[in-house]
């Protein structure tokens, strides 16, 4: 770690909701550019900066600082600098040359000291006086937290927000409960808050820790692992580990936690053990079941008595034959409250929607939805109705944080049909529930063979294994999917087989790259080269046709071919740095014009911009998992706009950069609800956990015309044999099952 002391001669750029600054400083004779966040620094102060020098392909050599020391300005002409830049509410640049002049050098220590001292210049009486010294007290005292805090080892631009947060008062709160940062703050977790813990003396067995790391266990388990809850052995043995403490201790926090309400905790069938859980998601899952319950109830069987005669007409229309499954299940889809369609690629499920919406759509409103937004493109486009993210379906009001379709305003619909249902989570069902109205029919369509949400839950695979929900398990695969190796591939891999590896004049390639270095330069090569070439690209076009269409999907993000160093190639290959291209670093990652990216978290606040043909509309939230392009680059305002669905425009500032990443590759579960033309994915070892069936089985069922696997057979095999599921805690198929739910 380098350091840099200097004074400050003035801001560039600051970005006030992160802090994030462009300073040019003065060393010794020299003048120096310095970025980082940092608390606001004006003329005339001097800082000790801690960092590393950069060099920036566009602006030269800077110091990227990742803290400083402030120190308040000793000369006569620092002092004065500081005061008159505006720093102080009261004082502009005649009343910092009075003061200077009047008390010299002693200047700082009358203003944190003796402010009554001020009242003997002329013109300043005693509520200016005040004002003068609250203005300078406040100033110094959110410094002072923020330099106290990064001591402890917090970013900068976490101790900016535990600050904004506490203003003055941040240093006490830490002082006294720094595990309170916990439940305050988004983004401080356990091991932060008991970094500063340790370092203040608190004891192992305290109860502020024991009840912070509780809640923080119970919360990884449901954004990490999915979970729903943690049995009480499992959240017992998990913080005695975390903690270092004795599993009694922790009984006795878990019982604090219950006691509190801040935990709820139910009884295992059997009466052995007990069950741990957020209580959010403990009334999702009774209220999610309940729903789904009282929707099955509404409808009875009967209610399409023309069903066959439909159909029929429907198959002679299009020139198709179902079979007597998939008459089965349109029958039952018409005739009950709530049904599943499930299946994988080729086995039917879009022609059974396009019957089920042809059929209902004559006499009833009938909605289509789907978790992201591309999920909802590929609605649309197979089924010529209009299909909506269930966030917008719902109405999502972003500044508010809530959903506008709800009990008491229920969505217009006697039907609505969710495709992507493996991808629903817990908390989006239960929204997506509430608005729909007893007596109108919802039909979810999804493959539960593929990964499950990413938010908490198994909502598909718990109403599958609940056997309480009507459904239909869709296996064969049709004449029109017969000839694609990679449905037939994804077939043989979810029964556990080797899929069939280069046959002529297929969809399906592999190309064996034993070495990780090697495999990461064909993955690249096919995406700038030889790809383009092979699918008839135009050579003007063919660099942005296949950032468009051809997609990488790796199970790993860390590695030589994981998604990270991937990114960095694929960008480096696609999309270099030129003397015109405009680009823009923020963190790890630089975004340049044109550039694929990926919004990585959930932003309802974001606004967008969507030109249709009676002007514009605006709109707001942009999810987990959006893909879009970087059209507008500006390096001076630290800002960019993406366009996603080639239809919306979002203005990205730089607080909101840290949630958006490189999208040239993809980790598998991002790519969960999408559908890419061209697939490549490296298969060249990685963890376990992560070489999974199911895991090889989402990434394959992405691709829509060509897949092509770098690396290694035996990997290839590993994978198909691994058919370890992670297990989600979960109660929702018991509830269904069992009528548990009591709200």
């Amino acid at each position: 770690m380098e350091k840099l002391e200097a004074s400050i001669l003035g801001t560039i750029f600051r970005n006030e909701e992160n802090g994030y600054s462009v300073l040019t400083v003065r060393a010794g004779r020299s003048e120096h550019t310095v970025i980082g966040v940092l608390p606001e620094l004006n003329p005339g102060e001097q800082a000790i900066f801690s960092g590393e020098w950069v060099e920036h392909k566009s602006y030269g050599r800077q110091f990227k600082c990742t803290s400083c020391e402030i120190q308040m300005p000793t000369t006569l002409l620092g002092i004065e600098r500081y005061l008159a830049s505006g720093a102080i509410r009261g004082i502009g640049p005649s009343t910092a040359r009075q003061l200077v002049e009047h008390f010299g050098e002693e200047t700082m220590e009358i203003l944190a000291e003796h402010p009554h001292r001020l009242t003997e210049l002329p013109g300043i009486g005693k509520k200016r006086a005040a004002m003068i010294a609250e203005s300078f007290a406040s100033q110094q005292g959110a410094r002072q937290a923020i330099i106290f805090l990064q001591s402890y080892g917090i970013p900068a631009s976490l101790a900016l927000k535990i600050s904004q947060r506490y203003g003055e008062g941040a240093k006490e709160v830490v002082q006294t409960n720094p595990y309170q940062l916990c439940d305050d703050l988004e983004g401080v977790g356990f091991q932060t808050a008991d970094r500063i813990g340790i370092a203040l003396g608190v004891a192992p067995e305290g109860t502020d820790r024991i009840r912070c790391a509780l809640k923080y266990l119970m919360r990884e388990a449901a954004a990490g692992a999915g979970h729903c809850y943690l049995p009480e052995a499992e959240l017992q043995r998990q913080a005695a580990s975390l903690l270092q403490i004795s599993p009694a201790l922790c009984a006795e926090g878990m019982t604090r936690l219950l006691l509190s309400r801040e935990l709820v905790a139910e009884m295992e069938e059997g009466g052995s053990s007990r069950r741990f859980y957020l209580p959010e998601y403990y009334r999702a899952e009774q209220e999610v079941a309940l729903r789904i319950q009282e929707l099955m109830a509404a409808i009875h069987p009967g209610a399409f008595r023309r069903a066959a005669r439909a159909i029929a007409q429907f198959e002679a229309s299009h020139s198709i034959h179902f079979s007597p499954r998939q008459k089965e299940a349109i029958t039952q889809a018409l005739e009950t409250g709530v049904f599943v369609i499930t299946g994988g690629p080729g086995t039917g499920k879009t022609t059974i929607i396009n019957c089920i919406l042809s059929l209902l759509s004559q006499e009833n409103e009938v909605l289509l939805c789907a978790p992201t937004g591309r999920a909802a493109k590929r609605m649309t486009e197979a089924t010529g109705a209009e299909a909506k993210t269930i966030h917008r379906l719902l109405e999502f009001n972003g500044e508010e944080g809530v959903f506008a379709r709800n009990v008491e305003n229920p969505l217009e619909a006697d039907c609505v049909i969710a495709d992507e249902a493996s991808m629903i989570d817990l908390s989006l069902m239960k929204s997506l529930l509430r608005a729909i109205s007893p007596g109108a029919r919802l039909i979810l369509v999804g493959d539960a063979d593929q990964l499950p949400s990413v938010g908490a839950g198994n909502v598909l695979g718990d109403i599958l294994a609940s056997g309480a929900v009507p459904c239909a398990r869709l296996t064969d695969i049709y004449r029109q999917s017969e000839q694609s190796r990679i449905v037939l591939n994804a077939h043989l891999i979810n029964r556990g087989e080797m899929p069939l590896l280069n046959e002529k004049g297929t969809d399906f390639f592999f190309e064996r790259k034993p070495l990780l270095r090697e495999a990461a330069a064909t993955v690249v090569s096919l995406v700038k080269d030889r790809l383009p070439g092979y699918l008839g690209y135009p050579p003007a076009e063919a660099t942005a046709l296949a950032t468009r269409n051809i997609q990488v999907l790796a199970p790993a993000k860390k590695g030589e071919c994981g998604v990270l160093n991937l990114n960095v190639l694929l960008q480096e290959a696609l999309n270099p740095p030129s003397r015109t291209s405009l680009q823009l670093t923020w963190g790890e990652n630089t975004f340049r014009l044109g550039d694929k990216v990926i919004q990585t978290r959930n932003n309802y606040d974001l606004v967008w911009h969507k030109k249709t043909a009676a002007g514009w509309e605006d709109g707001s939230g942009i999810f987990n998992g959006d893909i879009g392009f970087i059209i507008q680059v500006d390096p001076g305002e630290h800002t960019l706009v993406v366009r996603f669905d080639e239809d919306r425009d979002v203005l990205y500032e730089s607080s909101d950069l840290e949630d958006l990443s490189l999208a040239y590759c993809l980790s598998v579960h991002k790519s969960q609800g999408s559908e890419f033309p061209v697939v490549i994915m490296p298969v060249t070892g990685g963890p376990p956990m992560l070489l999974t069936r199911n895991l090889f089985y989402t990434a394959l069922t992405r691709a829509k015309a060509l897949v092509v696997l770098v690396g290694t057979e035996s990997v290839i095999q590993t994978m198909v044999q691994n058919d370890h599921i992670a297990k989600r805690y979960t109660t929702l198929a018991l509830r269904l099952s069992a009528g548990m739910y009591d709200l």
